[in-house]
């Protein structure tokens, strides 16, 4: 398995996990179809896993290439016509998608690069319909800092931690709620599976059971949180789907 294979597994599985079951809670009794858009979803790793569950799924994202491989796994998936993809970054999500377009927007690992957060954030607002909900993934600054400096990276993690750009969970927070969002919920993404090496797998067959079974537990936790690498914000625009 390649380096951190299995360890970063286990905070995607988590990431994955908690956003089914967010869905699941939020749209009571027989589940339906849902139209998302993921923006800057690559090559479409997260989109195919929601469409085999019905979902319509329209990627944007700047890249040809990227787009190119979405088109492929999504023909060798058999998911023709419910995953879709368009060239395009933030400044482009109004024009391509349209107001009150989609009941789910997908932005994961993009807030920290757009030019303007705030303005990315008020856009997908606009592009969800009232009561659509927001998934929203974004690097912390301390977590990141901690990351770099236990890889032994000291320079490159002093380096970011002078970044005030960089965000935090509370800042992280303020940035969804000002763009009229309410928070339903906030997980911190590998606090610890980020940081296990990967050794510690070929000891226990059982320690990937109950790292992910901590990295669930420990996702709430402030302490932990704070720490963690990624936070998953899930924000919903007023009133019910």
């Amino acid at each position: 398995m390649a380096e951190l294979g299995r360890r970063r597994s286990v905070s995607q599985s988590l990431l994955l996990s908690l956003l089914e079951s967010q869905l699941r809670q939020l749209i009571p009794g027989e589940a339906r179809a849902l139209e998302m858009v993921d923006l800057g979803g690559g090559t479409g790793g997260l989109a195919a896993s929601l469409a085999s569950q019905g979902h319509t799924v329209t990627v944007i994202d700047p890249s040809p290439d990227a787009l190119a491989s979405l088109d492929r796994r999504t023909a060798e998936a058999h998911l023709d016509g419910r995953v879709h993809g368009i060239q395009g970054d933030a400044a482009d999500l109004v024009p391509l998608i349209g107001e009150h377009a989609a009941d789910v927007m997908i932005c994961h690992r993009v807030l920290e690069v757009v030019d303007s957060p705030s303005q990315a954030l008020r856009a997908m607002a606009r592009v969800l319909r009232p009561g659509g909900v927001l998934s929203l993934l974004v690097s912390q600054r301390s977590g990141v800092v901690l990351t770099q400096a236990l890889a032994g990276h000291i320079a490159q993690a002093r380096r970011i931690l002078a970044e005030r750009s960089r965000l935090d969970h509370d800042q992280i927070l303020d940035l969804v709620r000002t763009a009229g969002f309410t928070v339903l919920a906030s997980h911190g993404i590998g606090a610890v599976a980020d940081h296990v090496p990967e050794s510690v797998f070929d000891s226990d067959a059982g320690t990937y059971a109950e790292l992910t079974a901590l990295e669930a537990e420990i996702s709430t936790e402030p302490a932990f949180r704070a720490l963690a690498p990624q936070v998953h914000v899930f924000a919903q625009t007023a009133h019910s789907l």
